[in-house]
């Protein structure tokens, strides 16, 4: 993404930040897109007109995950707590409440999601909220993209988005050889879902341009 892109991308953002009322923006796409980059450069960009709320803070604990047997596919769809998200939405487009609404974040360096994490005032217009399926439409995640104002699909060459997924798991941990099993096992699954949900999103944007 340029300069250009991210310009024009803030300004559609700050169009629906209308001090007043509670807007929700949610940034989809497969791993490795560069959504929470894109998300979080927005909310800087917006100077405390917006506070990002990943999905990622809904991920299941790992003991429960262990517990469900489903450690080996941590990212996949029913490894979150779907239902918890979209009730946390519903509660942030609720701009009634007096004190502000408390989201989960992701630690990465722990490997888990850690309550409470982000506060959201109840005097912020925008909320951007970013990850893999926003716009899937199966199960407990089916409200969640009619909870959302706008959705726009993050699109990126598939090379380099398998070379970052692979540095990230890198950097947290894994070794290299592990890193590549994992990605192109359960992180490359997890895209193609993603992606199955491109075609509802208001804009797709790739690196570099938005169309």
């Amino acid at each position: 993404m340029d300069t250009s892109d991210l310009a024009a991308l803030t300004a559609r953002a700050r169009f629906l930040a209308v001090p007043g009322r509670r807007r929700i923006l949610g940034i989809a796409g497969p791993p490795g897109a560069g959504k929470s980059t894109l998300a979080a450069r927005l909310v800087d960009a917006l100077d405390g007109l917006a506070v990002l709320v990943p999905m990622d803070g809904f991920h299941l604990a790992q003991a429960e995950l262990d517990r469900l047997g489903r450690t080996g596919r941590k990212g996949a769809p029913d490894t979150f707590d779907a239902a918890g998200y979209a009730a946390l939405l519903r509660r942030l487009r609720d701009t009634a409440e007096p004190g502000p609404v408390y989201a989960p974040a992701f630690d990465r360096a722990l490997e888990e999601p850690v309550a409470g994490s982000v506060p959201v005032p109840p005097g912020i217009p925008l909320v951007v909220t970013e990850g893999n399926y926003l716009l899937h439409d199966d199960g407990a995640w089916a409200p969640v993209r009619g909870l959302l104002d706008e959705t726009w699909y993050l699109d990126v060459d598939p090379g380099l988005r398998v070379r970052r997924l692979v540095d990230r798991h890198v950097r947290f941990g894994k070794s290299r050889p592990h890193a590549e099993r994992w990605v192109a096992g359960s992180d490359e699954s997890n895209s193609r879902l993603a992606e199955r949900g491109r075609a509802r999103a208001d804009l797709v944007v790739r690196l570099g341009h938005a169309h």
